[in-house]
Parts: C-alpha cells; structure tokens; sequence
C-alpha cells in the first residue's frame, strides 16, 4: 500500500476553486514534486493531508491513517512546513523551537541545531520581528528537528535567497538518502527537477499530468542549437528534411527538432556542413509544465 494515498479528492469552494478528483499515491521513500500556478489548488490538498480541511468527497490516507479522523495521530508522524506561517506567541525563535520540542518529546536537539546551522539562522531574535526569511528558516527547522520519516512541505523556499535555497536543497537531499518521503509543492521548477521522484502538474483544482522526472530529462525529442560557418550552409541546411522550431539568420543558427530514432541521421546529414558549434538545448520540468498549461 502506497505511504500517502490521495483517492478521488474533492473540495469544492465554488466558482472553480478547490481540488476536483484528485487522486495521487506516494510510495515509501519517494520524494514527490506537486508544481501549478498560484492559486491553483496546492495549498488546499495539502490542508487536506494535514486535516485542516475536511474533504467533501474521496480520502486521503497518510501510513494507513485517515487525514480527517486521525489527524492529531499523523501530526505526529509527519514533519510539515506550511505555506503561510503563523507563529504562536513566543519571545524568540529558541523559545518556539523548545516549546516544539516539548510536544514532540524530542530531547536530542542534535539534528535541528545541524539544519540551524546550515540555514544560517539566529533563532535568538524576536520571532514577531523576524523578516520573511527568518520565518521560513525557523518553520523549516521546526519540521526537519524530529528527524520524521514523512515530510509535507508547503512551498518551503518561499521567502530564501538563492544561496539558502541551495542549502535547502542539500538537506532534502540528505533526507532522500536516508530514505525519507516527501511531499512538496513548489513554483520553483529547478528545485523540483533536482529533487524529486516524480512530479504531479495540477491546474484548476484538477491534476493533468503525473511524471517521473527522470522522464522528463530523458525526453527522446531533442532540440540541437546549429551554427554553421557561413550564411551560404545555413540556406543549404534549411533546405533539408527537419523540423525547425526557430530560424536565426542574423546568426546562422538554426534549432532542429529532432527524435531520438532520428538523431543518426541527423548526424550525418551535417557531416556535410560546416559548422562552428552544436549543442542539445536540455528539455526541462519547467518547458514540460509550460507546453501542458
């Protein structure tokens, strides 16, 4: 049975806003990516998950327990960064941590004093007067400190810089190594690709595409940047049998559309060329996510 199981899941707050039928299912160590614009159902399914949101129809299931029924019992279990944050009244971050700690019975502080130091946060400052950053550091400590096998993340790197994001991304990926599942949701595509299994694209509330994301940068249609010598190969080159996605003459450079099947061919066609440079254009999540929406 799946860890995290999302079976026909509806909340319907009218006008086309919510999550109509969704269903998803995240297996034991998998890290799973959920990516749509804002204000397309994210957040909503994730309040689910947590119980924060009653369902109108369908279950979500979380390690065989009920999202709604048995929430309090998965709160312990799960690590969880929300998407918008609201501390509770408490003096300073250190403070808010121990008091955390306190209802997780954690004692050993050994691993949030790690993610701490590796988000380079000051938990002594005044929690109300922390920027947007400083929160976010804090309520990412705050889920990774119980060292939880099942991690919920509601856009986690809203608010970090480049530099913290990366740090970011090296803790989820110590986490995957130990096995953990996570489930993410995030606008930010890179991040995505680089650390998840699979990605589900949700639009409107409905979910239209669930991938692997070795999949998506293995896609067997290519795209090859061509510059050639001279304006003379160019013009030849164009009479040939590919499809171009665009046409650079100011350049010379020509990108080709090429299938997998086809790329001998291509190959060879050129050996007749000559050509300053040739390069794969990489596809990527967010070139995926685009042609879909």
């Amino acid at each position: 049975m799946p860890l995290i199981e999302i079976e026909s899941v509806t909340k319907d707050y009218g006008e086309g806003r919510g999550n109509f039928d969704v269903s998803l299912s995240i297996e034991k160590g998998e890290v799973f990516g959920f990516v749509g614009t804002n204000g397309a159902g994210k957040t909503t399914l994730i309040r689910q998950m947590m119980g924060f949101l009653k369902s109108d129809k369908g279950h979500i299931r979380i390690n065989g327990l009920d999202a709604w029924s048995q929430s309090a019992d998965i709160k312990k279990l799960v690590g969880y960064v929300p998407g918008e944050i609201a501390f509770p009244d408490a003096p300073t971050g250190t403070e808010f941590l121990r008091r955390q700690a306190e209802l997780l019975g954690l004692t050993d502080m050994t691993y949030a004093d790690y993610v701490t130091a590796k988000l380079q946060l000051d938990p002594t400052a005044n929690l109300k007067r922390m920027s947007k950053g400083m929160k976010q550091k804090t309520a990412i400590v705050a889920a990774f400190m119980a060292d939880s096998e099942i991690l919920i993340m509601d856009e986690p790197t809203t608010g970090l810089d480049p530099l913290m994001r990366a740090e970011f991304v090296d803790i989820l990926t110590d986490e995957k190594a130990k096995g953990k599942t996570m489930f993410m949701s995030s606008h930010m595509f890179e991040e995505v690709e680089d650390t998840c299994d699979k990605v589900a694209l949700i639009k409107d509330g409905r979910i239209i595409a669930v991938k692997s994301t070795l999949e998506i940068r293995h896609n067997q249609d290519k795209v090859y940047k061509v510059e050639f010598t001279s304006a003379e190969d160019y013009k030849l080159f164009l009479a040939e049998a590919f499809e171009y996605s665009e046409q650079r003459e100011d350049q010379n450079q020509v990108l080709v559309n090429v299938h997998d099947r086809d790329i001998d061919r291509f190959l060879h066609v050129l050996k007749d060329y000559h050509i300053k440079f040739i390069t794969e254009i990489k596809y990527s999540l967010e070139k995926y996510f685009k042609s879909l929406y």
